[in-house]
């Protein structure tokens, strides 16, 4: 995972806009994805590029919103693993969505140091602002709201991750605005750091 408090890592590429697939369709990276993919590929060594499938997942997820059943099969052709071992990853990993969700994931974290801070009221703020609960997506198919554990930013609690966005220290006061700025202004919107998956000997 590249990361630093700072610095969006590519912010163009990771917030742009997805075009969400359907459930059967055949799956095929993009050119500008297999691109990212080949590229990511040669990090590893030859007999070891399965260990690429995290970073090859966050790509099928960038391109369409979500981890279909054929691109678990797609990814697990050009990593030589089994469409099995694929699912068992995604499974695992709540960063993957098996489904169609919003155009904004919100990701309200709820371990301690977020919790201690007031998450649990963010939560219910964006819940009554949208008129659903968490795993549910809201009528316009623009938010889903998911609560997570720990985003590795105590220090910045309460966390609510949109998309790839952190979005640090949010009071319930502050969801009306940040709802209403994601409408109007789309990624442009989002502040803070970016979290991505790069993957890499260090990763």
């Amino acid at each position: 995972m590249s990361f630093h408090p700072e610095m969006a890592y590519d912010a163009t590429f990771h917030k742009s806009a997805r075009t969400l697939a359907e459930p059967g369709e055949p799956f095929v990276y993009t050119a500008e994805h297999r691109a990212r993919f080949d590229e990511i590929v040669t990090r590893y060594p030859a007999d070891r590029k399965r260990s690429a499938v995290l970073p090859a997942l966050y790509l099928v997820q960038h391109q369409q919103g979500y981890v279909t059943a054929n691109a678990m099969r797609y990814v697990a052709g050009l990593l030589e693993m089994t469409p099995a071992d694929v699912e068992d990853v995604v499974s695992y990993y709540t960063m993957f969505y098996t489904k169609p969700v919003g155009r904004f994931v919100l990701s309200v974290c709820r371990t301690l140091s977020c919790a201690l801070n007031g998450a649990e009221r963010v939560t219910e703020e964006i819940c009554g602002a949208l008129g659903i609960r968490p795993g549910e997506t809201d009528a316009s198919g623009t938010f889903t709201l998911i609560e997570v554990e720990c985003l590795g930013a105590c220090d910045r609690a309460p966390v609510v991750m949109v998309n790839d966005g952190w979005q640090e220290r949010q009071r319930p006061e502050d969801v009306g605005r940040l709802l209403d700025d994601l409408r109007t202004r789309g990624e442009a919107a989002l502040t803070g750091c970016v979290h991505v998956i790069e993957g890499g000997a260090t990763s």
